[in-house]
């Protein structure tokens, strides 16, 4: 890795809390130096596209952490059941038991969406269409996997706004719990069952 990725890589986790914590707009170059101990000299060499480019950067990260720690045991393991537990408990580590919040959630709420749309929709098709999958794998019928995903990925954003809406720290692993028993267990109309302990 050469030197100027080292210093991206450096300083990429307190850009994304400064994003995290202001939104994008929010985000001025005052907050971003304060916060990674940069001047605004180093900040623009790392990042020459300014202010858009270290989002970009952010997003990418986050991009390839769900890449790694979720979206690819999702695929990978032969479990659809502990894949799934493992999604979740990922999921309630990455976003500290509801005390932080989905960058990317956010900036697909503000001004700047369209201005990172393709990124912000491909984190949730990606997301969707993985967990989709594992469903099928773990016995739900296809319509009804896709339908379960989406609601998932609907419930864990939820919660999230929900929790620090909320300040309740113990609400979104609850929420975790719920939805565990909801992925987990296949119930159809002719056949109504739970996966055994040992299927689990």
């Amino acid at each position: 890795m050469g030197e100027k990725a080292a210093v991206r890589n450096r300083l990429l986790p307190a850009l994304g809390e400064v994003f995290r914590a202001y939104g994008y707009e929010g985000a001025s170059v005052a907050r971003m130096t304060a916060a990674t101990g940069a001047g605004k000299g180093s900040l623009y060499n790392a990042f020459p596209g300014g202010k858009e480019e270290m989002a970009q950067a952010v997003l990418a990260s986050i991009d390839r952490w769900f890449e790694t720690a979720i979206f690819q045991p999702l695929r990978d393991d032969p479990s659809a059941p502990q894949a799934i537990r493992h999604m979740l408990a990922q999921v309630e580590l990455y976003f500290e038991s509801g005390q932080r919040i989905c960058l990317v959630g956010l900036f697909a709420l503000g001004d700047e969406r369209d201005r990172f749309a393709t990124r912000i929709r491909a984190y949730f098709a990606t997301w969707q269409s993985t967990l989709t999958q594992v469903l099928v794998r773990a016995g739900h019928p296809q319509p009804a996997a896709s339908t379960l995903a989406e609601e998932a990925i609907a419930t864990i954003q939820g919660a999230l706004v929900q929790a620090r809406a909320m300040q309740d720290s113990t609400l979104f692993p609850r929420a975790l719990s719920r939805l565990a028993a909801r992925l987990i267990t296949v119930s159809t109309p002719e056949h109504p069952f739970v996966l055994s302990p040992k299927e689990r």
